[in-house]
């Protein structure tokens, strides 16, 4: 651990305290009576805060508060002593005072204490710093010794924890004497809450206590007078400083790890950046330091074992092969770790402990202590041997004993940058050094003079030498990895981005190398093969790879595939054989066994053989003949080892189908199908499809017949084969009709389909195939295929422009959705294209659409209804529109002005509320005008022009609109009389202006139009008496009970003898009309709102049926009646969308169409 000043500032006044900002950004300091803003990237003073008084002795930034703000005031306490610190749990639930006195106070946030600690100083050792450490997970820190006692003997799942007590008598002797009653006191309640407090007094000492007041350990001797005490934010260190005259790194159980920073004066606070390695030191002189700890990494690697320090004081050795650990906890810093097969030395600042493995098992992992040197040692890298260790300090090499006593040294050129064992009986051991100055020696620890292995140009940064010492492998400064042949100096090849490398210890030629991400293996001299790797590889041992990434160490197995392929390309089968052991796949050592066959290396074929446990010597004698070209004696020595089946392999892969008959002679039947179909595979490949379909067919593999007979087009024999086989198989027969819709045969494909009985791809081949009557004709024997035909023949309608047509298919099918979404379709583009007669019938056709989804779907009628209406109404306004539109575009006129002038007053009352798509107010008023000044309405062209006026008029209608807006000016401002519609009901005379619309502006009765002149019917609506149903009405109707007549003549006949004289007789009484249903239209004047006819019994039975209109629509609409005043004048009503036209209209409008003009009814189309 070393500490980094990253930048310093001095204010003029003591640092009494500091804090910094939760994410840690900004640093605020108590500097005398004013607060200091920084900057902790660089330093850079943000702002000086001004407005204290006096000194500040404290500052913190807010996190949850001390008291929330709806108390009025802060609840206050009195405590025995004054009060030097203070510190909250992590939870807000504690809080922990120290005094003057040197009494540590737990209180709850109430203020009520629950603690007291009462420390053996008193008085003379006031309380000067306490904390809470932060992290909540105490369970591996501190624990019981018999605890870890247990957790020595657990390698398996979590990591054995090696402590002071005593595991053996050499042990206790060694290491556990300094911490034995330490220990012995830890004996924590696993129940209880685990906060712990740190306290630190002027007595000079510092202490753990738990939330209960039971202390943890002994108190920890400081030698300095502590004035601040802090945790990094995990709570794996604590900060102490004070009069010492700089900072401390502890341990988190108290053990001191080194010094921050020497300062100059006191030191009066120090505080860790959250969730960083930096620290920031505040002194009485004023002066700020911020530093970043920098914490390398301490570990020793030999073969699959490897140690490493974790908490700055404890090792970890890790077996990188069973992933066994075992923890080896200690009370100092740990400096230096070495490890070598069964030795482990761990230097520390005042000794080095050297370790040893209880036994000689490979995976034995429980070490005890076997020396231990009680000395301070420098040095740059450590080494332990079997007898010695070696320390390393820049150019000098020192070999010790393990009791201490320096029994050789050597003296380098360069400085030493790599040491590593390699090995040798003990205590003389081998080395292999490598120096800055690009020399590399090997030393035995038992010989002063050290062997110059070969001298390169660049500086070393890792080495390793080969298993059989024939090969050094080096990395050197520039990332270049160099092999060299040892005896040779030789340089045999080199690899460009490579930062560490490997051999592998068990076989000579491979070796690994690491450097920009990627692993890089090389076997030979061959090719590098490449896989990505973070890290750095630091050993190689069979299929395994050693990684160091960060500060974990993992073992990747690598398959060895890649190198042996490499070794067999080039028939080096022995040494692909040794490759192969170290680990590849099953699939890996056949291809191995097969290709020393075929290289006629029987050795190493054997040798697979009997890895896999396969010692049949005959099998293997036939498989070398069959490589030697001998069949029949292979053959038959396959058969006398009971593998007939290779024999029928060989003669199989080789096309000699006649031997292999022969050799099969009248055996099992299976086997001769089997080689029928092998013989049908090659003829296939060598592209004899006929042959082969003749022989698929002749061993029962129909499937493979019928594709190659698919494939080539041969309907023919498609046929054949879909004839003979039987209808119980049914893929075969499929994939028949499946060639035959491909080969454009459906009529073949529907007899198959028939003689499986696969109606539904009956159906649907009818359907692709687009033969609808065939379809028509299925769904009707069998309806629950309706949904198949329909659907898409709707769809096919509408991709081919038959959109009415796919409507009502659509519609047929029980789809009322698609079919509603088809004609709204319809009618936009029928709009969109100004087709508006079209865009009339779609709408009402939409309007009967809804109201069949009205009568069938309950939840939807309200919703339906309403459209139901809206679309009637669009759906008029249209019709009339088009005749508007052909007046305004096109130079002749299909309709008289009276036509004309009745067309646009209708659509100008029925556009009060909204315009519809398509339709503009410009043609209607244009219309409306012209009509108007031409019959005499001038006071009604007169508004329209004034209309047009506020509107955007078209180029080609403006001249013609000025010039009528001034000619109307000359005109009456009235309207002729002869115009003014009359209301049947009140017969009243109505503006030809009516702001209600097209309803009576007295009895406010609606117009009944006709729908070809749009004139104002003689037609009176007339509503039912409740409970009188429909039926019932028309019953009473068609009575037609006759009238009795009240009349008397006017008339007086007289006759004299000269002449016959008729004359009016004045006196006479006035007739009174004896009709029931002219009382009824009477009503009260003044209204405004409307009061319908609503008749009897007695009423309807008074009617003529001749007299009475209905239009009976379906449910859920009620039927409307309708009576007729002026009976001559005949009405005739369209039976399928209740139109009212005068019958001569009717009868010309269907000569001309042979369809009704509104709903296009063929005149020969029955009532539905």
């Amino acid at each position: 651990m070393r500490a980094a000043l990253t930048w310093r500032d001095r204010a003029e006044q003591c640092i009494y305290d500091l804090a910094f900002k939760p994410d840690g950004t900004q640093l605020i300091i108590a500097a005398g009576n004013r607060l200091l803003v920084y900057d902790t990237s660089d330093g850079t003073l943000i702002q000086p805060l001004k407005g204290h008084k006096d000194t500040v002795y404290c500052v913190a930034y807010a996190k949850d508060g001390l008291w929330s703000p709806e108390q009025k005031s802060v609840s206050k306490h009195k405590t025995s002593s004054k009060i030097t610190c203070c510190s909250w749990t992590n939870d807000g639930q504690y809080l922990a005072l120290g005094m003057f006195n040197g009494v540590v106070s737990i209180r709850n946030k109430n203020g009520d204490e629950k603690v007291k600690i009462e420390r053996t100083g008193g008085a003379s050792s006031p309380i000067w710093s306490i904390c809470w450490n932060p992290s909540s997970r105490w369970e591996n820190f501190w624990s019981r010794a018999d605890e870890q006692e247990e957790s020595v003997h657990s390698c398996l799942q979590e990591i054995p924890v090696l402590k002071s007590r005593p595991v053996s008598r050499q042990y206790s002797q060694t290491e556990g004497e300094d911490h034995e009653e330490e220990e012995t006191s830890m004996d924590l309640n696993l129940d209880e809450r685990n906060d712990i407090l740190a306290v630190a007094d002027w007595g000079q000492k510092l202490s753990f206590y738990q939330l209960s007041g039971k202390q943890i350990g002994k108190d920890r001797m400081l030698n300095f007078d502590p004035c601040c005490v802090s945790y990094f934010t995990k709570g794996e260190y604590i900060l102490l400083g004070g009069s010492d005259k700089q900072v401390s790194l502890f341990t988190k159980d108290g053990v001191r790890l080194g010094t921050i920073g020497e300062q100059s004066s006191w030191v009066w606070t120090c505080k860790v950046k959250p969730d960083s390695n930096y620290v920031v030191i505040g002194c009485q002189d004023g002066t700020i330091s911020f530093y970043q700890l920098i914490f390398s990494t301490v570990h020793g690697l030999y073969k699959d074992r490897y140690a490493y320090r974790d908490s700055m004081t404890d090792v970890i050795v890790q077996h990188l092969i069973t992933e066994q650990k075992v923890r080896i906890k200690g009370r100092e810093l740990v400096k230096k770790i070495a490890i070598y097969k069964n030795r482990l030395a761990i230097q520390m600042p005042e000794k080095i402990l050297i370790y040893e493995l209880y036994s000689d098992d490979s995976s034995d992992m429980y070490y005890r202590v076997k020396e231990k040197i009680v000395k301070k040692f420098e040095c740059n890298l450590l080494v332990v041997c079997s007898d010695h260790i070696i320390l390393c300090q820049e150019k000098r090499l020192q070999c010790l004993s393990f009791s201490g006593i320096k029994e050789r040294e050597w003296l380098m050129e360069s400085l030493i940058r790599y040491i590593k064992v390699i090995g040798g009986p003990p205590g003389r051991e081998g080395l292999l050094v490598g120096l800055k100055n690009g020399q590399i020696l090997k030393i035995f620890v038992d010989n002063v003079f050290a062997i110059v292995l070969l001298k390169q140009s660049t500086a070393v940064r890792c080495l390793d030498m080969s298993a059989s010492r024939n090969k050094l492998a080096v990395v050197d400064e520039n990332d270049t990895c160099l092999v060299y042949d040892i005896h040779t100096k030789e340089l045999l090849f080199q690899e460009p981005n490579a930062n560490s490398v490997a051999w592998n210890t068990q076989c000579e030629d491979m070796l690994c190398f690491s450097g920009g991400g990627y692993l890089n293996i090389k076997a030979s001299n061959f090719p590098v093969h490449q896989q990505k790797l973070q890290g750095f590889v630091v050993g190689y041992n069979g299929s395994k790879i050693f990684c160091l990434h960060v500060f974990s160490m993992s073992a990747v197995e690598v398959p060895q595939s890649a190198p042996m392929y490499q070794y067999l390309e080039r028939k080096m089968f022995k040494e692909a054989y040794q490759i192969a052991c170290l680990g590849v796949t099953d699939t890996d050592w056949k291809e191995l066994a097969m290709e020393a066959l075929e290289g006629l290396e029987f050795e190493t074929a054997k040798k697979e053989r009997k890895k896999h446990g396969e010692n049949n010597n005959e099998l293997f004698l036939a498989d070398v003949y069959a490589y030697q070209g001998k069949f029949h004696e292979a053959a038959k020595l396959y058969k006398k080892s009971g593998h007939e089946n290779l024999a029928l392999d060989m003669y199989s892969d080789l096309r000699m189908f006649d031997y292999a008959k022969d050799f099969l002679g009248s055996g099992d039947p299976k086997d001769t199908k089997m080689l029928i179909k092998k013989q049908a595979d090659w003829a296939k490949n060598i592209n004899e499809p006929k042959a082969a379909v003749e022989m698929y067919l002749s061993a029962g593999e129909h499937m493979k017949a019928i594709e190659i007979s698919g494939d080539h087009g041969w309907v023919d024999m498609l046929i054949e084969i879909a004839r003979k086989l039987d209808k119980a198989e049914r893929e075969p027969l499929s994939k028949c009709a499946f060639y035959f819709k491909k080969l454009d045969n459906p009529g073949y494909a529907a007899e198959t389909y028939m003689k499986v009985g696969d109606l539904k791809a009956l159906v649907h081949l009818h359907v692709e195939t687009h033969r609808w009557e065939e379809a028509f004709a299925l769904s009707e024997k069998h309806p629950e295929f309706k949904d198949d035909v329909y659907v898409p023949y709707a769809q096919w309608l509408a991709e081919n422009d038959r959109f009415e047509e796919a409507q009502k298919a659509f519609h047929k099918a029980g789809r009322q959705s698609e079919a509603v979404r088809v004609l709204e379709q319809l009618t936009h583009n029928a709009v969109v294209e100004s087709r508006f007669n079209d865009a009339a019938y779609y709408y009402w056709m939409l309007s009967m659409q809804c109201l069949d989804i009205a009568q069938e779907n309950e939840q939807q009628k309200t919703e339906m209804l309403q459209k139901f209406h809206h679309f009637q109404h669009l759906a008029e306004v249209y019709h009339v529109y088009h005749s508007i539109q052909r007046y305004t575009e096109e130079p002749f006129s299909f309709h008289l002005p009276e036509t004309l002038f009745n067309i646009s007053r209708f659509l100008l009352h029925s556009l009060t509320k909204e315009t519809p798509l398509g339709i503009s107010k410009v043609n209607t008023l244009f219309a409306l005008a012209k009509q108007s000044k031409a019959l005499g309405a001038y006071k009604l062209a007169r508004h329209a022009y004034d209309k047009l006026q506020g509107l955007q008029i078209p180029a080609r209608f403006q001249k013609s609109i000025e010039l009528g807006s001034l000619t109307i000016r000359s005109k009456p401002f009235h309207d002729s009389e002869e115009l003014v519609p009359l209301c049947y009901r009140c017969s009243t005379n109505n503006p030809l202006l009516n702001n209600l619309g097209n309803v009576c502006i007295n009895c406010r009765q609606p117009f009944v139009f006709s729908a070809s002149s749009y004139e104002v019917l003689h037609l009176v609506e007339f509503y039912l008496e409740d409970g009188i149903t429909d039926e019932e009405a028309v019953a009473l109707i068609d009575l037609e009970a006759p009238r009795s007549s009240k009349r008397e003549d006017k008339w007086q006949e007289m006759t004299s003898d000269h002449a016959q004289s008729l004359r009016l007789d004045d006196n006479t009484d006035i007739m009174e009309d004896d009709d029931p249903f002219t009382a009824k239209l009477s009503f009260e004047q003044g209204g405004s709102e409307f009061v319908p006819v609503i008749v009897n019994r007695a009423v309807l039975q008074s009617m003529s049926r001749r007299d009475v209109l209905i239009k009976r629509w379906p449910k859920p609409l009620r039927w409307q009646y309708y009576r007729s005043l002026l009976p001559d004048a005949s009405i005739t009503m369209c039976p399928s969308c209740f139109q009212m036209f005068h019958t001569e209209d009717y009868e010309l409008l269907v000569l001309q169409h042979n369809c009704c003009p509104f709903c296009r009814r063929r005149i020969d189309e029955s009532n539905q």
